[in-house]
């Protein structure tokens, strides 16, 4: 996959009509039935299952100036033997290493519930993130793919970020932010998406929503299928560099990963 420049902005806008939306709380209702899971129930030491998830290698900073180098060794993702997924950021001498899997030709998704119980690592420099991006990013790249951020963590504070980005005479962003305090811990982050409205969650409580219904303001990139991405940054535009406080190893640490569709 091509690399993806993602410009992070420091207050989210929408372009034309405001995009914001009351949320329908359904992310709890009956009528959600599982689609495809990954439970990370693999031995410990063991790699993500190739059946679900293909490991994105290399560095060269993915558009943002990152400072890792993505690898597919198990010192950088890893079962624990516990039920989770382990992806590692590391120093390795000067610079760091670290992973990114997605499901990219192992499964995609229009529309549904998509969700992941998650602890992010806390500290200067260090850029967990859940997303997805439009199957076509090969055909008509980015952003007029489309993305969507269902978590972003940044640095030292208990802020999760929920962001779309998409094409409308130039890359449009919107989204908001909550506490998700203290970050570290397990928290579960969802988003309930149909084709009028993308709802964002942390621990079934909405924090923002985003209007798509009829295209609006050009996001016809969200009618169509994305696959997933798990990822942990270290560096670039948005959390800077690292210092000397940052702890490394970083452990991102995925208990699943579940997406339902709407049955009702």
């Amino acid at each position: 996959m091509a690399e993806v420049n993602r410009i992070r902005v420091g207050a989210l806008v929408a372009i034309g009509v405001a995009l914001l939306l009351a949320p329908v709380a359904r992310v709890n209702a009956a009528g959600w039935q599982l689609a495809w899971s990954d439970e990370f129930n693999g031995a410990a030491g063991t790699s993500p299952s190739g059946s679900n998830w293909v490991f994105e290698t290399g560095g060269g900073g993915w558009g943002n100036n990152e400072l890792e180098v993505y690898t597919n060794s198990t010192n950088n993702a890893r079962m624990d033997g516990a039920g989770n997924l382990i992806i590692e950021a590391r120093r390795n001498g000067s610079g760091y290493t670290s992973a990114r899997i997605k499901t990219q030709g192992k499964m995609s998704v229009t529309y549904g519930k998509i969700e992941a119980r998650l602890a992010v690592p806390k500290g200067q420099g260090l850029w967990p993130a859940f997303w997805a991006l439009g199957t076509d990013i090969g055909s008509v790249g980015w952003p007029k793919c489309g993305e969507i951020d269902i978590m972003e963590h940044v640095n030292t504070n208990d802020t999760n970020y929920g962001t779309i980005h998409w094409y409308n005479n130039g890359q449009a962003d919107y989204g908001g932010n909550t506490s998700a305090a203290p970050i570290n811990n397990f928290h579960t982050y969802t988003i309930d998406w149909n084709s009028s409205l993308i709802t964002w969650y942390v621990d079934g409580r909405s924090y923002v929503a985003a209007n798509i219904l009829n295209n609006i303001n050009g996001t016809d990139e969200f009618q169509k299928p994305f696959f997933l991405l798990l990822n942990l940054a270290v560096g670039g535009n948005w959390p800077g560099a690292p210092n000397g406080s940052t702890p490394f190893p970083a452990q991102y640490k995925i208990d699943y990963v579940r997406v339902y569709r709407w049955v009702n």
